[in-house]
């Protein structure tokens, strides 16, 4: 649920009306939408979030009702009806499991201070029970980054357990399920990981980067410019980054944080900004690393990075020319480009036309190449 907290559930959260929360525990197949997607209703009938795209949204609207009226928490199963493609089903093929649970302000302080943590970006990871003893189910538990463990779920063993679990998975960044053994039973977590927005950080005060900052900031990541050059880079060309400064690009790619998940735009291409920054980027653990420039241009920074004492392992973490092969002409055409790559390379996809793989829709990572007729 915390992929909707920014949205209306924050506000919610706070109000004295119960709601309910339904929350995608797992997927398999083309189901669209990822562990953690939830839809949320309120006693008025308001609905915020998907679960689905639109395949079960009306069950799915339906049970949270149903919640709401009295029914019990329970994990639903949906999957694709053979007979009847428009029954209650994911016509796209794929199945999903979803916890619906209702939600009473001030009874579950520990929802509402993870809903209240994720609106404003910080990194939590809220662990409810999905499955299991009648007595636990929908009991949450938050887990802030630094550790600190908010809520309980039996009082025992299972709290300290869930604790480490969650740790783990938010430091991984990952939503999923654990389970545990208790007593007898098994009992099954929902954890969902929210993160601070990854970064991407865009080299070169121009056009294009006008563009790059605005397509990143809807694909949710904290934007940076940054050039050397104090009247190109200001605020005012820049109205889609988080943030423009003014230093030379080696020095600050040195000094500001970063992780794994960072996104490093090179759009200069001039040897004096561009050499000494990618020498320095190619040797840190960044999620992407891309420079803009023709072949010619490639092939002479190549050379220049190479007597710059870069190896060819890291060489071989550059995407330049920077991109997808989309024909882009633009600036607008060049920054979905370079996001089209980003994207692909976070999620270990191909980048190629869906038509010409084989497998699910979605997770869709190592495909075999289909034949096309």
């Amino acid at each position: 649920m915390l992929d909707i907290a920014a949205e209306a559930l924050h506000e919610w959260s706070v109000r004295t009306e119960p709601f309910a929360v339904a929350t995608v525990v797992t997927t398999s197949g083309s189901a669209p939408r990822p562990a953690g997607a939830a839809m949320a209703v309120d006693v008025s009938g308001n609905a915020v979030g998907s679960v689905s795209g639109g395949c079960v949204e009306g069950a799915v609207y339906e049970l949270c009702q149903e919640v709401l009226a009295g029914r019990e928490s329970s994990l639903e199963h949906f999957g694709y009806s053979e007979d009847d493609a428009f029954a209650v089903g994911l016509t796209c093929g794929g199945a999903l499991d979803v916890f619906v649970q209702k939600v009473v302000p001030g009874e579950q302080p520990e929802i509402a201070a993870a809903l209240a943590a994720a609106s404003v970006g910080e990194s939590v990871a809220l662990t409810r029970v999905v499955s299991g003893p009648a007595h636990l189910l929908g009991r949450a538990m938050l887990v802030r980054s630094a550790g600190e463990a908010v809520g309980t779920l039996d009082g025992g063993d299972l709290d300290r357990w869930a604790a480490h679990e969650a740790g783990a998975l938010l430091s991984a960044g990952v939503t999923g399920l654990v389970h545990h053994l208790c007593g007898d039973e098994t009992v099954t977590l929902l954890v969902e990981s929210h993160t601070t927005a990854p970064r991407l950080l865009i080299f070169g005060a121009i056009d294009f980067a006008a563009a790059l900052a605005r397509v990143g900031g809807l694909l949710g990541y904290r934007v940076t410019v940054c050039d050397a050059r104090p009247v190109f880079a200001t605020p005012a060309r820049f109205p889609g980054a988080d943030e423009v400064v003014v230093d030379w690009p080696h020095r600050y790619l040195a000094a500001t944080p970063t992780d794994p998940r960072t996104v490093v735009c090179v759009l200069t291409h001039d040897a004096k900004f561009d050499v000494p920054l990618l020498t320095r980027a190619l040797r840190m653990p960044l999620g992407y690393i891309g420079a803009m420039g023709s072949r010619r241009t490639h092939e002479q920074r190549l050379r220049m990075l190479m007597e710059a004492g870069v190896g060819p392992d890291q060489l071989d973490r550059l995407h330049s020319p920077i991109g997808l092969d989309l024909g882009a002409h633009t600036p607008e055409e060049t920054a979905l480009s370079i996001m089209a790559e980003v994207v692909a390379r976070r999620n270990g996809a191909t980048g190629l036309p869906l038509r010409q793989l084989e497998g699910p829709v979605h997770n869709r990572t190592n495909r075999a190449l289909a034949p096309v007729a």
